[in-house]
């Protein structure tokens, strides 16, 4: 990760079940930061796919990745600094993102073992996104590539440790390229 600014653009990204609301939340809160997460903007014909079992095509991703970046750059310019959720599953959807955005954002991989997040998502209530879906976003996930601004992190730990680590690495990157 390179730049002499501590990041503003926070986007944490993964599958689905991978811990993106509850780590983005977590974050934000310890960096007195908004949080936005991406599924609150996905228009209702998105929503009622996913519901319904079906992936998202990159036509239904386009429009909604384009205001994430609208909705970021805004509240960046409120507020100095912002966390998303947003899978940002394929590096495409990286680049848009980053494309609308006025300084590149940084991309926190959460990173785990399907047989975990299948077991969240058993657990989980009251989302869209059904477990069903698992596969596909796995079959549709890119590796973060070395020339992104990113950093992946392990999801078996717990909410604290992941908030301190994030904060500890974005630190001590901006340490090393001063």
């Amino acid at each position: 990760m390179a730049g002499s600014e501590k990041p503003s653009r926070l986007i944490v990204m993964g599958v689905t079940g991978c811990g993106k609301s509850t780590i983005g939340a977590a974050l934000a809160e310890a960096l007195d930061a908004p949080f936005l997460d991406g599924d609150d903007y996905h228009p209702p014909a998105n929503v009622a796919k996913m519901s319904a079992g079906q992936p998202l095509t990159d036509s239904d991703r386009w429009p909604w990745l384009d205001r994430l970046g609208e909705v970021m750059e805004s509240t960046v310019g409120k507020a100095g600094r912002a966390v998303m959720a947003c899978s940002a599953l394929r590096r495409a959807y990286r680049d848009r993102l980053a494309a609308a955005c006025a300084a590149p954002p940084t991309f926190l991989h959460l990173s785990g073992p399907r047989d975990l997040i299948h077991r969240r998502l058993a657990v989980r209530s009251n989302h869209f996104m059904p477990p069903a879906l698992l596969e596909s976003q796995f079959s549709t996930l890119e590796p973060i590539s070395p020339e992104e601004s990113a950093l992946v992190l392990p999801i078996d730990g717990q909410v604290a440790e992941t908030v301190d680590s994030i904060i500890r690495q974005l630190r001590l990157s901006d340490a090393h390229s001063a």
